[in-house]
């Protein structure tokens, strides 16, 4: 049997991160509700479990608990943050409660050198990332400090013999500088997994899946953008069951500039699949007329994106199956695994289909994070100029165009980002940044071309480097590229007179603007 690791979510930010480090490691790795049963998590047979970090108090009378005997299973368990307070907790240690939070860099002194968590790592003096309120103040009995910092006394701490171990920082930050060493060491050498989880076996098996799932004879429907994920799913389903795919291409006008034609040019002239393209931007910029609102702007293109999509499919003869581009972040956050979560934005993958679609849902990459798609995409020859592209919003420019939808500004928008990515790749440097693109915001300005006074729009430049999207820090263009960029926006695109640049981290912003 494949190793895997069962991760326990109790609300963790970082509980998506935690699982692609596992992975990352080679070996298997999945989030599941944090009330799982005691025979759920037998049945599951993990060959580890991380109890993750969470917002909660072990004394709030709502908080999440673990399920009775979790710690008595004679499986490795690693508690994380809050996962540590909860193991203490049960156990019979004590946690004091606090109104303050410790968070940001700390410094690990490590005390027990020959633990497993640190064995031939040296960890004394690294900087770990620390992010809780409450702290312990008494470990349970059979426990014994493996490190502290100058305001943590219990930091790092285990039982051999229960084979409990606990971390009050997080090792899944790339903040805490060793501290993917330390899950390698409670991966491989503690809970003895085997890394078995690589793309090539797993194209295989999703090849026989698929083929097993749809038969012999079914037809799939795959509603195709020309994303990275929607890419990576038609050449999958091409391979498994090849022309029962029909892929529908929704041109709804608010795409980049000849981004239609190229994703009608790359997959039905180049890879040969059947492509209907179907011209939609009449019928989406009528319904986004007069909205300024973004989450109504999201619904309004989710809802005409479904009417136009179902009319397509009711066109179609025996199809049996509709294919979705569902990957697991947005199983993760389109599906309660602990609690209610603030909505950031509206999900444009999961979720939305009409009631009375009667097509069978197939998910071929509902397991895989977006590096491991690319990866999956590799091992399917997809090209590096579509593999690697820049991620897009499932609303498309309406997002970027701040205020009301028209041809005419996502006309502008279309125009001036097409300048900046072609500066930006002319330079080299696409693949450093992890998302780069225009804003056309709302406000006017004045300005001055020629001998004449302009009044007309800004212009925002937004680029991000990021390693998972979770966290993202602005992109320090050279000072003469800048310049020739908006020289050439403001040359070029009629409509713009000035061009800014965002230099927002995320947190506190958002990558998108809307």
């Amino acid at each position: 049997m494949d190793s895997k690791v069962l991760v326990l979510d109790f609300g963790s930010q970082y509980n998506q991160l935690i699982v692609r480090r596992i992975r990352q490691l080679g070996v298997f790795a999945e989030l599941r509700r944090s009330d799982l049963s005691l025979q759920e998590i037998r049945d599951y047979e993990p060959t580890g479990i991380i109890i993750s970090g969470g917002p909660a108090s072990v004394y709030d009378e709502n908080s999440p608990k673990a399920c009775e005997g979790l710690f008595d299973l004679n499986i490795p368990i690693l508690g994380i943050c809050y996962g540590m307070q909860l193991m203490t907790h049960v156990l019979g240690g004590e946690i004091k409660a606090s109104n303050e939070r410790e968070y940001g860099k700390a410094i690990l002194n490590i005390r027990l050198k020959d633990s497993p968590l640190c064995d031939g790592i040296d960890l004394d003096g690294s900087q770990v990332w620390m992010s809780h309120g409450d702290s312990v103040t008494r470990i349970p009995v059979g426990f014994e400090t493996v490190g502290s910092t100058s305001s943590t006394p219990f930091a790092m701490v285990q039982n051999l013999k229960k084979q409990c171990y606990g971390l009050q920082f997080h090792p899944e930050v790339k903040h805490s500088i060793l501290g993917i060493d330390i899950l390698h060491h409670f991966i491989f050498d503690i809970c003895k997994a085997q890394p078995t989880w690589e793309m090539k076996s797993y194209l295989e098996t999703s090849l026989q899946k698929i083929r097993e799932q749809v038969g012999t004879s079914d037809k799939v429907i795959l509603g195709l953008s020309g994303g990275v994920d929607s890419s990576v799913m038609a050449l999958l389903l091409d391979r498994a069951i090849g022309d029962r795919l029909t892929c529908i291409f929704i041109d709804n006008g608010l795409l980049r500039l000849n981004e239609g034609d190229e994703v009608e040019q790359a997959f039905k002239d180049h890879y040969h699949l059947n492509l209907i393209r179907i011209n939609a931007e009449e019928i989406f910029l009528r319904n986004l007329a007069g909205i300024t609102d973004p989450e109504l702007k999201r619904k309004t293109i989710g809802k005409t994106f479904i009417d136009v999509f179902e009319n397509a499919v009711s066109s179609q003869n025996d199809v049996k199956w509709l294919a979705q581009g569902t990957i697991y972040p947005d199983v993760i956050e389109s599906t309660s695994t602990h609690g209610a979560s603030v909505t950031i934005k509206s999900h444009h993958n999961v979720g939305g289909l009409p009631e009375n679609m009667t097509l069978k849902i197939l998910e071929p990459l509902r397991e895989l994070f977006k590096d491991e798609v690319r990866t999956l995409g590799a091992e399917l020859s997809l090209p590096h100029s579509l593999l690697w592209r820049h991620p897009f919003p499932g609303p498309g420019l309406a997002v970027r165009v701040l205020g009301e939808v028209t041809r005419e500004r996502c006309d502008i928008l279309r125009k001036a980002d097409r300048i900046y990515l072609d500066e930006i790749k002319a330079a080299g440097i696409y693949d450093q940044i992890g998302q780069a693109f225009a804003v056309l915001l709302p406000v006017q300005s004045v300005g001055v071309m020629g001998d004449g006074r302009t009044y007309e729009s800004v212009l925002a430049l937004r680029a991000v480097t990021t390693e998972d999207f979770m966290t993202a820090d602005w992109y320090d263009f050279d000072r003469d590229l800048m310049a020739k960029i908006s020289n050439r926006i403001i040359g070029e695109v009629r409509g713009v007179n000035r061009v800014v640049y965002d230099v927002t981290s995320k947190p506190p912003g958002t990558i998108e603007w809307e």
